[in-house]
């Protein structure tokens, strides 16, 4: 009979212990000799442990334990429960497991958030109601013309908003058969802001916005259109607002659905996926291919687009959020070349509409 250090479990009381080694199973007594555990060898498994001591369990029960560090006690609970590594091999190879295992649900978050979320927000951006689309349109549009404000004095971000403005109503002029032809489920709101960049964008809820610096190289009304159109084409295929989704997580998917827009960290996380991110080559496609089918069926130049794409990218320092990450100008124009042009031709703005669109950044603020 040797003795040990046991614990039960049930306390951090540390107990010593006799160690008697019966026929089957391992028994322990307090020094009174009441037994006070009885282990069947078969059952044993050996815990991590420092040299010098045998650290035993009985399976299934992490907290009961009993440490020997009788070298020949040791030993001989070896030879009787067969089942026990002291080298610590099975221990390691649980650890292997655990890493294993992490490994592979790391790999599993990866593979759904590049693959799966990608197609669930695919799926369920279609249900979005067209209210909530609008109402996070809205959300974003705060963000966005704070984060284009450059706080000028006396130069609002957004043009045309004088009385009487002449560009604005050349804008409206020029916008209302484009959205008539579309027939969207929701309105669109067109505006002009003050931004030296060749650029335009589509925000969800019918959003659309054109920088000076585009109106101010395009040659013909056609080419602001054309644009207009592409990014109408956008909001009809609700690109923006399946970009939001999937950049923010299925998180922000389910608040968009329930209507909870309050969190203002991921409106702020949603601004900057519009603002920063480019839609994919498809979605790209078929945008240009909705403007200008737009376009002829207003008796427009459904090419225009291709043409102000050449003239900006042909030329050092052109290239702006217009066409960056977007497929080549080059295969755009090409693409857009195959378009059938309108029976007639239709003037989209007079001379006087288009000289007030140009200077609708510069008409006098009051």
């Amino acid at each position: 009979m040797s003795t040990g250090i046991y614990f039960d479990g049930q306390s951090s009381v540390r107990r010593e212990v006799m160690v008697t080694l019966a026929m089957d199973a391992l028994e322990i007594a307090s020094a009174e000799g009441k037994v006070l555990a009885r282990w069947p060898y078969a059952n044993l498994e050996a815990l991590s442990s420092p040299d010098g001591l045998l650290r035993v369990a009985p399976q299934g029960d992490a907290l009961a334990r009993l440490e020997v560090r009788d070298a020949e006690l040791a030993a001989a609970i070896d030879e009787r429960a067969g089942g026990i590594d002291r080298t610590g091999a099975a221990d390691r190879r649980s650890r292997r497991k655990v890493v294993l295992w992490s490994l592979a649900a790391v790999v599993s978050m990866v593979l759904v958030a590049v693959f799966g979320i990608p197609e669930i927000v695919k799926r369920l951006t279609p249900f979005v109601p067209y209210s909530i689309e609008q109402r996070l349109g809205a959300s974003v549009d705060g963000q966005v013309r704070a984060m284009l404000d450059e706080g000028k004095p006396g130069r609002p971000l957004q043009c045309g908003t004088a009385p009487a403005s002449a560009g604005a109503r050349a804008l409206a002029s020029l916008v209302a058969p484009l959205e008539a032809a579309a027939g969207l489920d929701m309105p669109l709101r067109v505006a002009v802001l003050d931004r030296p960049e060749v650029n335009a964008f589509a925000l969800p809820g019918g959003y659309v916005y054109v920088f000076r610096g585009l109106i101010e190289r395009a040659q013909t009304p056609d080419e602001v259109a054309g644009v207009i159109g592409h990014e109408i084409g956008h909001v009809a295929h609700r690109d923006g607002t399946r970009a939001i989704l999937q950049a923010a997580g299925l998180s922000f998917l389910f608040g968009t659905l329930l209507g909870d827009f309050g969190g203002g960290t991921a409106v702020v996380f949603a601004t900057r996926m519009v603002l920063q991110s480019s839609y994919s080559r498809e979605a790209e496609t078929a945008a240009d291919l909705y403007g200008a089918d737009l376009m002829r069926r207003i008796g427009g130049e459904p090419r225009a687009v291709g043409s102000l794409l050449l003239r900006i990218a042909g030329k050092p320092g052109g290239i702006a959020n217009f066409l960056l990450d977007h497929p080549e100008a080059s295969q755009r124009a090409a693409a857009l070349e195959k378009m059938p042009r309108p029976a007639q031709k239709a003037t989209l703005l007079d001379a006087g509409d288009w000289t007030a669109l140009k200077k609708i950044c510069a008409e006098k603020r009051t």
